[in-house]
């Protein structure tokens, strides 16, 4: 769970997170296009795809390769254990 809470913690992590929620399966070029037009963020290409390192790592975003261009899906399973931990009563929890 740090890894996670540590990727939630930067402000432009949680931009891509909310750009990959409006629409999964982005190429890095088309979130640095939509951070910057929507969120007014201009970050180098390099600076985003060391966000999206960090998100991976966390395993709130998963990439996969087709062709020469690489698409990235939002993940929001690792987000589920925080979720119950603090939403649900102790009673209905699996602790």
């Amino acid at each position: 769970m740090v890894d996670v809470f540590k990727a939630l913690s930067d402000p432009t992590r949680r931009a891509i997170l909310d750009e990959l929620t409006q629409r999964d399966g982005q190429t890095l070029f088309e979130l640095c296009g939509r951070l910057t037009t929507r969120h007014g963020l201009s970050s180098s290409r390099q600076a985003i795809s060391q966000h999206l390192e960090v998100l991976e790592s966390a395993g709130l975003v998963t990439s996969r390769r087709e062709g020469r261009y690489k698409f990235h899906h939002i993940d929001p399973e690792p987000l589920r254990p925080i979720l119950t931990r603090w939403l649900e009563p102790p009673t209905t929890r699996k602790d």
